[in-house]
């Protein structure tokens, strides 16, 4: 059997995330030799996606004694069944509240049955990554399904009035349109005028905006009540559809504004009532095994399992890397791109941003936050909910927001959903707040909705709202790094931008810049 050794590589990539999977794709077609690696035993690294037993066993890997280093801190998963198959599980409270007495109450299906990701984030339909998809020819292996209303907790708004825009017990639903305001009923026709006012504003064409520059640079609440003169009461639900994961005044309106007209323009571009999706069983995880399937296609060989212990760069020949395997073997190559986690002798920054973050099964399909408020659009899979600090009694906390993803997902059986959670706050104090976030979620939606299972865990990485823009590092002439994993909502059109920067240091002068991820159809088939 031929070894790694006997062949030189002309690119190592190190770590199966989303990125190094996007470069090991657009390699496919460049007559490449690709040697593909990953320490851990699964692709994906920060967006792996796993059944239950592989959550378990991956919570197993990370709570080792001498740990190697990770973007994960502390996973712990509880169950309300079977609490004997983990140490560090717990049972769920028993219930008083007339809901489903124990012998009927729901209970989890087989392991294989959930796809539960670490990085749920979801794509807006005008993502460059949609368009490379596309391009690329492999959306043909990929299913979406559309992301539907966003929704913001606020107890204190009466919700006993019926509305077409599917209203739910302390729950309201954040206008994505001129239409939606006009027809809610929740907002008087001072506040309608003031934020059609708003819409009109971040709406105007680029042919039509004004020459002088607007200043950005206060904070989006004040720069909502200064200029528009928008309540109080809908700065967060405004402040949601930026996605922020700070304060209305910790975020500044540079960054909110652009954002929120990212999620009005992508409104109807794929197809009518939606403007961002979601991808089928895993979602960023789907497409990065999508990606790297399709470079294998194309020559690239894979080892999961094997990492990289150490490597230099002596610049003396043709393959001037050389690198030792954790199997033992010494491999040599042109180049070597990976992750910081993924490449020796990397020291992750302290100033990383830290955010809790937690999955949970529950025995409820919540119809309600699903509806279709367009005719012809397709039946949402997922919804987003936001919840403002002092909706859980923690006025000075950033907003928790729960992504709710339906069994249409394939993420779980039919009648359960996930509920993906993420606040900006890590450790204890977070999962408090996410714990409390679905607590009210669970009670709005009535007793039959039950906890079946949850994990829960810190994440390190990045936030685009510190106001840096991502660039891949050069460690030496042959040796670069993609930056931490952004820890933002939806997916940051940047990874393409640095994926693109990554393949022209690999390819060079052999490529078009032109021709990033256009792709024919192999011959003999019209799918790879």
């Amino acid at each position: 059997m031929e070894t790694l050794a006997e062949t030189s590589w002309d690119v190592v990539i190190a770590g199966t995330g989303l990125a190094q999977s996007l470069l090991a794709l657009c390699l496919s077609r460049s007559g490449k030799k690709v040697l593909h690696l990953d320490q851990n035993p699964h692709y994906g690294g920060t967006e792996a996606a796993f059944s239950l037993d592989e959550a378990q066993e991956w919570v197993n890997s990370v709570n080792q004694p001498d740990p190697d280093q990770s973007p994960f801190e502390e996973p712990t998963i509880f169950t309300c069944e079977h609490p004997q198959d983990s140490a560090k599980s717990a049972p769920s409270e028993p219930s008083s509240d007339g809901g489903h007495p124990s012998s009927t109450r729901p209970r989890l299906a087989a392991s294989r049955a959930y796809t539960l990701s670490l990085s749920p984030y979801f794509l807006y339909t005008r993502s460059q990554l949609i368009s490379i998809l596309i391009s690329s020819k492999v959306y043909r292996q990929l299913d979406f399904m559309a992301v539907g209303s966003w929704w913001i907790h606020s107890p204190d708004q009466s919700n006993t009035e019926s509305s077409e825009l599917g209203a739910t017990q302390g729950f309201h639903r954040v206008p994505g349109n001129r239409e939606d305001v006009f027809a809610d009923t929740h907002i008087g026709m001072k506040s309608k005028r003031a934020l059609m006012r708003f819409l009109r504003h971040i709406s105007k064409p680029a042919d039509e905006e004004s020459d002088e520059v607007e200043d950005l640079s206060m904070p989006l609440g004040d720069y909502l009540s200064s200029k528009f003169d928008i309540p109080q009461d809908l700065q967060s639900p405004l402040l949601s559809l930026s996605l922020s994961q700070q304060t209305l005044q910790g975020t500044p309106a540079s960054y909110a504004i652009p954002r929120i007209k990212r999620h009005l323009a992508s409104i109807g571009a794929l197809g009518p009532g939606f403007g961002s999706v979601i991808s089928k069983y895993g979602g960023g995880s789907e497409i990065l095994q999508v990606a790297c399937r399709a470079s294998a296609v194309g020559g690239g060989v894979y080892a999961l399992g094997t990492g990289i212990q150490s490597l230099a760069d002596d610049g003396s020949d043709e393959y001037p890397v050389e690198l030792q395997l954790s199997n033992g073997e010494v491999v040599k190559s042109k180049f070597v791109v990976g992750s910081l986690w993924d490449l020796p002798a990397q020291e992750p920054s302290s100033t990383f941003g830290r955010i809790a973050r937690s999955i949970t099964v529950v025995s409820s399909n919540f119809v309600s936050f699903f509806p279709v408020t367009v005719e012809g659009a397709p039946m949402p899979a997922s919804a987003i909910l936001m919840f403002p600090g002092e909706t859980l009694n923690s006025p000075q906390s950033p907003p928790v927001y729960l992504q709710i993803h339906s069994s249409d997902t394939g993420d779980c059986p039919r009648e359960q959903s996930i509920i993906y959670g993420s606040v900006y706050v890590p450790g204890q104090e977070g999962h408090s707040l996410l714990e409390c976030a679905v607590e009210k979620l669970l009670t709005a939606e009535g007793p039959d909705a039950i906890v079946l299972w949850s994990l829960r865990y810190s994440q390190l990485g990045r936030l685009s709202s510190d106001g840096s823009s991502p660039v891949i590092q050069a460690h030496s002439t042959h040796v670069y790094s993609f930056p931490p994993p952004s820890l933002d909502l939806a997916f940051e059109d940047e990874t393409v931008d640095m994926v693109k920067q990554a393949w022209l240091k690999v390819a060079g002068s052999e490529v078009d810049p032109d021709d990033f991820m256009i792709f024919d159809d192999r011959e003999g088939t019209s799918d790879e």
